[in-house]
């Protein structure tokens, strides 16, 4: 015999020997049971508000922050990687959110300036063009943000891309720093979907053009001369194809002489996003080798022009000058001619971390942030990357210069080769923020 439901059906109160209920007594029960059953309605309405698709705009309510002091120096630690904005604010990436706080040179993150959340899709890139923060999320739809205020300036649907989810971690370095399938260039953002390239205007969010692009299409960036670069990897022979981003229109299709049917490209000298590059690096069967990316011809189509300076692995662009490792020092040279200009000896055991306009970033063994004037190779600056008593045993992550700024994402050192080890934080605080 089955059971009633939720279990044996018990005996009434009034039914057990000695139990006597008195009519009063039966209205206040009948009041607790009326009390319960309100919060279990309650919870129930609470519950589905949470599980329920939702948005949370957080706007600003206090006054736009100040631009930061040019003292150069260590300006705190973090637990986020700021994508500065403006000279002004900070902008973060978590699993569902963007937010920002202010001003850039606060030692530790402060209470949000403005955020904005999406329940349950989850962030997969954010980018900044002027004061305009764009974010694209898993269900293909993309958000602009005016960064001033945190309000919402446009929204448009978009397909799902192939990579679905939030894979920037505890920091979000990732998604603000190298986010998959957004790019800016100019007044144009473009978006990347499971198989084609749309062009939105920046202040409104209009669709300009789209056009298909195949998975075998692989990588991309944007460059300073307002073209999208991607490499054809669909079959035969390896090229680099370029596009118009203000038609999306084809603007050449180029190999390094001697390809074969692999070719790896490495966009330099970019702002965040892989985006406004000067230059690209090839790696295929015969070696590795740079190229600074012109204006376009007569037929319309990008020139290249081979930079040796550019060709080994790990070199940097800076102006008209590439830096890299030469043994334990490093050189700078011409990228007209390859004549060396500058040579930093430092200790021998320095880390190039980046660049940007008017400086080169090395990072020392004993920690020392080393910043060096890219025309010259004079020290400009150099300080212990370490705020307050923290320790230095750490190795750097994803790294943004740019702004006047250093953001380094720190990792532990694994010991003996340990891999997974190599992907855990230096900390709680892992991102270390410094004016240079």
């Amino acid at each position: 015999m089955r059971p009633p439901p939720f279990g044996p059906r018990l005996p009434r109160l009034g039914n057990l020997p000695g139990v006597g209920i008195r009519p009063s007594t039966w209205f206040r029960v009948g009041a607790v049971a009326v009390a319960v059953a309100g919060v279990v309605a309650v919870g129930g309405l609470i519950a589905y508000r949470v599980l329920a698709p939702a948005e949370t705009v957080t706007v600003a309510t206090t006054a736009y922050p100040a631009a930061p002091a040019a003292r150069p120096g260590v300006i705190g630690s973090l637990p986020a990687a700021p994508l500065i904005v403006d000279g002004r604010l900070r902008i973060y990436a978590a699993t569902r959110q963007v937010r920002a706080d202010g001003p850039v040179d606060a030692r530790t993150q402060r209470t949000p300036y403005w955020s904005y959340r999406r329940w349950p899709e989850e962030l997969l890139g954010v980018v900044a063009a002027g004061t305009t923060v764009i974010g694209r999320w898993s269900d293909g739809d993309v958000v602009a943000l005016d960064a001033r205020t945190g309000k919402v300036i446009w929204r448009t649907a978009g397909k799902p891309p192939q990579k679905s989810g939030y894979e920037g971690g505890s920091t979000g370095a990732e998604t603000v720093y190298e986010p998959d399938g957004l790019y800016t260039s100019g007044s144009i953002v473009l978006v990347r979907d499971a198989a084609q390239l749309r062009a939105l205007d920046v202040a409104t969010g209009r669709e300009q053009w789209h056009r298909a692009m195949a998975q075998c299409r692989q990588g991309g960036f944007t460059t300073a001369g307002h073209h999208f670069v991607t490499t054809d990897a669909c079959g035969g022979a390896a090229a680099v194809e370029f596009y118009d981003v203000a038609t999306g229109q084809p603007r050449g299709r180029w190999a390094p002489p001697a390809t074969g049917s692999t070719l790896k490209v490495e966009p330099l000298g970019c702002a965040p996003a892989h985006s406004g590059c000067t230059a690209m690096r090839t790696l295929d069967a015969t070696g590795s080798r740079g190229w600074l990316m012109g204006e376009t011809d007569g037929a319309g189509e990008v020139t290249l022009t081979a930079v040796p300076a550019l060709d080994p692995p790990g070199a940097l662009i800076a102006g008209e000058i590439g830096v890299s490792h030469v043994g334990g020092d490093v050189v700078g040279r011409s990228l007209r001619d390859g004549t060396e200009i500058w040579r930093w000896r430092g200790d021998g055991t320095s880390e190039l971390l980046g660049t940007q306009s008017g400086s080169v970033h090395l990072l020392t063994e004993n920690c020392d942030l080393v910043t060096l004037d890219p025309t010259s190779g004079r020290e400009k600056s150099r300080f212990l990357l370490a705020y307050g008593r923290e320790g230095v045993d750490w190795q750097p992550g994803l790294v943004r210069a740019g702004d006047g700024f250093v953001a380094v994402e720190r990792l532990v050192k694994p010991e003996n080769g340990d891999a997974d080890e190599a992907d855990e934080y230096f900390g709680a605080l892992p991102v270390i923020l410094a004016r240079t």
